[in-house]
């Protein structure tokens, strides 16, 4: 599975890990692990430790997220990204819409 979805257990973080290429084959799965946030009103951190490559249509759904999730969590954070993948979010500039750390 590339996409793996976790709460904390105060349910106050969702950790959502992509695994290899995030890319359109993800969709359903990274749709998927964002819906049914509940009540809390979550930080959702994207843990993109192990994620090789990104294309277009990630940065597509990072953005499509975002827009759906809106005021039901608290922040949308990026983490643990690559040089390369680190590169592709600077150029894009999602920096100015994420948190990347």
């Amino acid at each position: 599975m590339g996409v793996t979805r976790e709460f904390s257990t105060d349910q106050k973080q969702l950790v959502i890990a992509i695994k290899g290429k995030f890319d359109f084959s993800l969709v359903q799965e990274f749709r998927q692990a964002y819906s049914h946030i509940g009540e809390t009103q979550p930080t959702v951190i994207i843990d993109l430790r192990e994620t090789e490559y990104l294309d277009s249509s990630a940065l597509g759904m990072l953005l499509n997220m975002r827009k759906s999730l809106g005021s039901s969590v608290r922040g949308i954070q990026l983490i643990n990204a690559r040089p390369e993948v680190k590169r592709i979010l600077d150029i894009s500039r999602f920096d100015k819409m994420f948190t990347i750390s």
